[in-house]
């Protein structure tokens, strides 16, 4: 998942800026970012704040991304619980610094150049079942994880987040799905931060999701989810059908390879994939640079070895419009650009 400041403007989709090339020329970042890393070497590379390790100037985004692309950001620090995230919050906001919240960095591409403000990595992990087929989970814990544990519990619902590699807050804030399941199906309870520092609960009846959609993603004052609460129902089979979608998975994707999963959402009203439609395109294993369409899932991107942020963005631009002067079809991105400025 991917939170943002309310002070500054939002991270724009891919939609936006692969549309336009200007966005990522490298002349022009890189004059957006001068200013900020001349400071670098003044900064001490570590610093504590409030019980926080708030590492300056070092920590390289490709290493919280899938895709393993994303150059320095000028602060970055982990939270591990409740009171560390509101103390993040604090720092950012005391030292008007803009500020994104990631997860495990699967439905994101970072720049280059990085970016220029503050990465809060969420590594909050707890989960607890208080009542039968009732999990609280906090929202950095791995959604793989808990799928798993679900229906090794004979608890239905979550089978398909076997082999998804993102969190609970970002399975919620972008309502993951496969095997005609989704997220949305189970959620009772969102717990929340906004970004003044308070915290609030939606429920099930007050949350209005769409696909690859929630409110979360059209709430200005979020800052991050924070935990989540699932009902689930008994079923014997969950297990079983929990591998079975897991194999399913391992045989039509690039399982092991650095992708983001899919870079598009599926076309609504069509009968046809956005992957169906890439590879009747004949684009699987069209490439730019280090950057190419999965020979195995064209919906799937993936990093080929070193491929740059503007490989990447290219190719999904060129992609996009191969498959509209193909069939008139036009894409929509699932996964996120962080600008490097954290503005357009």
């Amino acid at each position: 998942m991917i939170s943002k400041t309310k002070s500054y403007a939002s991270s724009p989709s891919l939609s936006i800026i692969s549309q336009n090339p200007n966005h990522y020329q490298k002349g022009k970042n890189h004059l957006l970012l001068s200013s900020a890393r001349k400071a670098w070497p003044s900064l001490s590379n570590h610093i504590k704040w409030e019980g926080l390790n708030v590492i300056r100037g070092k920590k390289l985004l490709k290493d919280l991304s899938t895709w393993g692309i994303g150059g320095p950001c000028v602060h970055f620090l982990q939270v591990f619980t409740h009171s560390q995230l509101l103390s993040a919050l604090r720092y950012c906001r005391e030292h008007s610094i803009p500020f994104i919240i990631v997860g495990k960095g699967s439905n994101c591409l970072f720049d280059d150049l990085g970016y220029d403000g503050c990465v809060i990595q969420n590594r909050i992990e707890f989960l607890e079942m208080n009542e039968p087929g009732i999990y609280r989970a906090g929202s950095g814990f791995p959604f793989n994880r808990l799928g798993v544990q679900c229906s090794s519990e004979e608890y239905t619902g979550l089978e398909f987040a076997g082999g998804i590699p993102g969190t609970v807050g970002g399975a919620v804030y972008m309502n993951a799905g496969a095997n005609g399941q989704e997220t949305a199906g189970v959620v009772h309870g969102v717990e929340f931060v906004t970004t003044e520092g308070k915290f609030q609960s939606l429920y099930r009846t007050d949350l209005k999701f769409g696909y690859r959609s929630s409110p979360f993603q059209n709430m200005k004052n979020l800052a991050a989810i924070v935990a989540v609460t699932f009902q689930l129902k008994h079923s014997a089979s969950a297990r079983r059908m929990q591998r079975q979608y897991l194999e399913r998975r391992r045989l039509s994707q690039p399982v092991g390879e650095q992708s983001a999963g899919s870079v598009f959402r599926n076309p609504s009203n069509l009968g046809v994939t956005a992957g169906e439609l890439i590879e009747r395109a004949g684009l699987k294993g069209y490439r730019v640079g280090g950057a190419m369409v999965s020979s195995i899932h064209a919906n799937f991107f993936v990093n080929s070895g070193q491929s740059t942020s503007q490989d990447m963005l290219e190719l999904i631009r060129l992609v996009k419009e191969k498959v509209y002067q193909r069939f008139g079809v036009q894409l929509k991105e699932e996964v996120l650009y962080v600008y490097p400025h954290g503005n357009v």
